[in-house]
This record gives C-alpha cells, structure tokens and sequence, in this order.
C-alpha cells in the first residue's frame, strides 16, 4: 500500500512539474510577443526592418540563450506542431486578408491572380521538381523517390508575402497589393491543395488518364472549397440579419462571426478540401454582407479584433520559426556534411529565383494582352520579389513530408528539413531586409493619391463613401482617362466590364434583399444602428 502511494505521489509530482515547465514555457513566450511587438513599433519608420524579421531575430537571439542555458540540449520553449499551424494560426491570418481586401480591385484583377497564384505556382513547382531531381541525385543526398521531389517542389513553391505587403500601400498602389496579395493566398492554397494531391495519389503509375484525373481532382478541390467558404458566410449574413443579436448584445453577433469563419475552417479540414480558400472566401462575403447586418459597435469591434487576432497569429509564427531553427536535434544529423547542406540550400534558392522568374514574366505578358490596366516592367520585377520568401507554410510542409518515417535516421530527410529551414531564414531575412529598398526604389511614392482609389466602400477599412456612387465615380474616372484600347483587350474589358454591371445588379436585386449587406439592413428602433443608411433601401 505504501509502495502504491509513493508510487502514485511520485508520478502527481512529476505531473506538476510538467504543468509548471509548460506554464514557465507560455510566461516567457507571451513575453517574447509582447517584446516583438514593441520592438517592431519602435523600428517602424526603419528602411530596412519590418515586424517580420524583428520576431524572427528576437527568436534566434532566444534559441541562442535556450541553447547557452540547457547546455547545448534545447533551443525551443514549445514543440512545433503541424496542427498548431494548420489548426490554430494559419485561419485568422488567411481570413482576416479576406475580410479587409478591397473586393473590387481583387475581382476586377481575378484572372491574372488565378493565373499567377493557380498556374504560376503548377509551373514553379514542375520547375523546382525538376531541377531537384537534376541536381541532387548528382550530389547523392540520399534516397529520395519522385513523390519526395514533386513535394519539395511544392514546398519550396509556398510564398510567404507578408514582407512585401507590410510595405506596400493598398491606396498608393491597389493594382500591384491586389496581385501580390491575391496571389499569395491562391498560391498557398494552391500549394497546399497539390502537396496533399501528391501524398494520395499513386505516383508509380503515371499515365495521360491518371494526369488527367489529377486536374480534375485539383480542381473539383478548388471549386468546392470556394462554394463552401460562399455558403458559410452567406449562412451568417442570414443569420445575423433575421435574428438581428444586435438588439439585446453585440457580442453574440462577433462570436457568431468569428465562430461561423472558423467553422467553415473546419469543415473543410473535415471533408479533405482547401481549408485556405474556404476560410479567404468565407471572408470575403462577411465583409459583403455580414459586416452591414451587425450594429456600429459589432463592425468596430470585428474590424479590429480579426485584425489583432491575425497579427499575433503572424508574430508567433515568425518568433517561433527563428528558436526552432538552433533545434540541435536536427543539425547534428548533417553536422559531418555541412557543405552538403549548404549546397543544397543554394541550389534550392536558385530554383526558387528561377521557379518564379518562369511564370511572372511570361504569365504578365499574356495579362497584359487582355488588360487595360498593364502590368509595367517594375511592377512585374516586384511581384517577382514579393514571392521570393518562404515562410511557416514552406516549415509545415517539409515536416510533414520528411518526419514521417523520422528525419533522424535518414540522412536526406534531415538534409531537406535543415536545408528548408536555411531557406526560409535567408528568404525572410536577407530578401525581406531589401524589400522596402526595393520597393522605394521601383515604386517611388506618388505625390499625391487619388481619393477614388482610396476608397472601398463595401470593405470594412471605410464606413463612410456611399457604395453606388463611390462605384459609378470610379468607373466614370476610367472610362474617360482610359486610352481606346486594342479590338482583343476591348473585348475582353468590355465582357469582364458586363460582368460586373450584371453581377451589380444581381446583387442588388436578389442577393442583399435576402443576405443584408450597405443599404439592406433593416432598423430596429433602439438600435445603434445608423439611420443613414436606410436611405439605401428606397
């Protein structure tokens, strides 16, 4: 009996302990946050910084103390976790670009981003993959099949453009922020969407009907993982706007908000979709519709609480990406090649360069033959740029692909986890470091900036410019400043141009009458809701 209750107070202690290391762990991690955050504010108007590189040196400088203080046996306060990524940070980032995006400029520009982020990032990978398989079974790195060198070209395809839109101004320049912006998130679902086809699908047969049915379930992928992210948050405008919270507590209507964009994560995670684009859609018709249903106070609040919540979400991700790259578990694999490594990661970052080079320039060309709006020279060698950077989406899937059977036994698993992490410190750091340079130097700030394109009137950033007039004035300004285009451009600008007249009206008739939206929403005496806007139901 006694040797039972030693036993078992023994165990409760060691229980205790691990509660009490985990909390000390989350203290000095919140710390960590907290001092990224006022580190950045104090390095705002810095040429070269950005809150990006800040978290991530702050987190090898704490990798480094991690590594001094436990003897050279740890360098990390937390275990990465697929999951935490996946399930926990990567949705209020991904949703929150969807909810603050100026929708017109996005869609008026949807083709080229499809055409960047969807087929772009299909040729940079066959590149990358390509060149991979070249190179290193030259170098003798290990045994990897063609599964591992079709993974690595989606890995290394991933782009991480939150450098670049950190100094890009969306009212200074909305044409150049609208791609780069919509082309990073297809481009990281896209990425993701190919990594998980390549994982399930039979590479030993590959055969013009089994290519073909790769697309086909790529775009099925694609195209349901859009309707569902529209259904959810078509679901929430209904909601909100029959049973109208706002009456008795704005808070239900945030949480209904920001539980409904999580669900709709969820669900796509449950039925093997694109969770990424389920989550941007969902995003994109709250801040419709959604958004104009709830009261004054609920709008302020949502604006600013998906704002933080993906803000905090991208520090973590950039701190934590920095401690776990002195993870010494990893590097003592390759520690006997280290020019092996080295050379892998520059060849990596060569095709990188390349993959990217491959389908910006040629895939501008062919926008700008359709186009009024044309992509110039600068703006094209920016988008280049802006997808050079790998981030914690390249980190997730290279430990999904190379932990499986156990990076520590296999020399070539090893040499891609460190080679990835190698590529993802010097990406962010060295060619984020540029970008504001860069940046200046291609894109100089215009004197002044047009209030037409400054203002997105069914976007959460404004709530003041009438939607309709705001709208008719913009059209108006291009319709007389635009030069007589090409038979070809103006007949696809005419079609796209119907598009929208049609989808307006559409809209106005049938959508927001039923789902809410600026001008639909109904007053309820005793609401905060402002009276101005009823002017828009007559």
């Amino acid at each position: 009996m006694a040797l039972t209750l030693a036993s078992v107070l023994s165990k409760s202690e060691e229980i205790v302990g691990s509660d009490h290391s985990s909390v000390v762990s989350i203290n000095l991690f919140v710390a960590l946050l907290c001092a990224c955050i006022i580190i950045g504010h104090l390095l705002e108007e810095n040429r070269w910084m950005n809150e990006s590189i800040t978290a991530l040196a702050i987190g090898l400088c704490t990798g480094v103390v991690i590594l001094l203080t436990t003897g050279g046996k740890s360098s990390r306060l937390l275990v990465f976790s697929e999951d935490l990524f996946f399930i926990y940070l990567l949705p209020p980032i991904i949703f929150n670009a969807g909810f603050q995006v100026k929708k017109k400029q996005f869609f008026r520009n949807f083709m080229t981003i499809i055409l960047f982020g969807a087929v772009g990032t299909l040729i940079s990978t066959v590149v990358i993959s390509i060149g991979a398989m070249h190179f290193f079974k030259k170098m003798n790195i290990g045994s990897l099949d063609i599964g591992d060198y079709l993974a690595i070209g989606a890995i290394f395809s991933a782009t991480d453009s939150v450098c670049t839109l950190q100094v890009l101004n969306q009212d200074e320049t909305p044409l150049l922020y609208s791609l780069v912006f919509g082309e990073g998130v297809v481009n990281d679902a896209t990425s993701v969407v190919f990594f998980n086809a390549i994982q399930s699908f039979d590479l030993s047969h590959i055969n013009s009907s089994a290519a073909m049915q790769f697309v086909g379930n790529f775009l099925n992928l694609f195209i349901s993982s859009t309707i569902l992210g529209v259904l959810a948050g078509l679901l929430s405008a209904y909601i909100i706007k029959k049973l109208y919270f706002g009456r008795h507590s704005t808070d239900r209507e945030v949480a209904l908000m920001i539980l409904m964009a999580y669900l709709s994560y969820m669900l796509a995670e449950l039925f093997y979709l694109s969770a990424i684009l389920t989550v941007f859609f969902c995003g994109i018709v709250m801040s419709h519709y959604t958004w104009h249903n709830v009261t004054e106070s609920s709008r302020v609040t949502t604006k600013h609480a998906f704002a933080t919540l993906s803000f905090v979400a991208e520090i973590f991700i950039f701190l934590y990406v920095g401690m776990d790259a002195l993870d010494i578990e990893k590097w003592k694999f390759v520690s006997h090649s280290p020019g092996m490594s080295v050379g892998v990661s520059a060849i990596l970052l060569g095709l990188v360069l390349v993959g990217r080079a491959a389908f910006v320039f040629p895939l501008s060309f062919l926008s700008n033959l359709t186009k009024n709006e044309k992509i110039d020279i600068k703006q094209q060698v920016t988008i280049w740029w802006a997808g050079l950077m790998r981030g914690a989406v390249s980190m997730a899937l290279a430990y999904n692909q190379f932990t499986n059977s156990g990076y520590t036994q296999l020399r070539g698993s090893a040499i891609m986890i460190t080679s990835t992490i190698t590529v993802v410190l010097f990406s962010t750091v060295v060619f984020g470091l540029m970008t504001k340079p860069l940046v200046r130097i291609l894109l100089p700030s215009p004197k002044h900036t047009s209030s037409m394109l400054s203002s997105e009137p069914s976007s959460p950033k404004s709530f003041t410019a009438p939607l309709l007039n705001g709208q008719d004035l913009e059209d108006n300004k291009c319709s007389y400043n635009v030069s007589r285009p090409t038979s070809l451009r103006m007949l696809l600008s005419t079609s796209s141009h119907t598009v929208h007249h049609y989808w307006r009206k559409f809209d106005d008739a049938f959508m927001r009458p039923v789902f809410g939206g600026r001008g639909f929403v109904p007053f309820i005496p005793g609401s905060p809701t402002d009276e101005s806007l009823l002017q828009w139901q007559h």
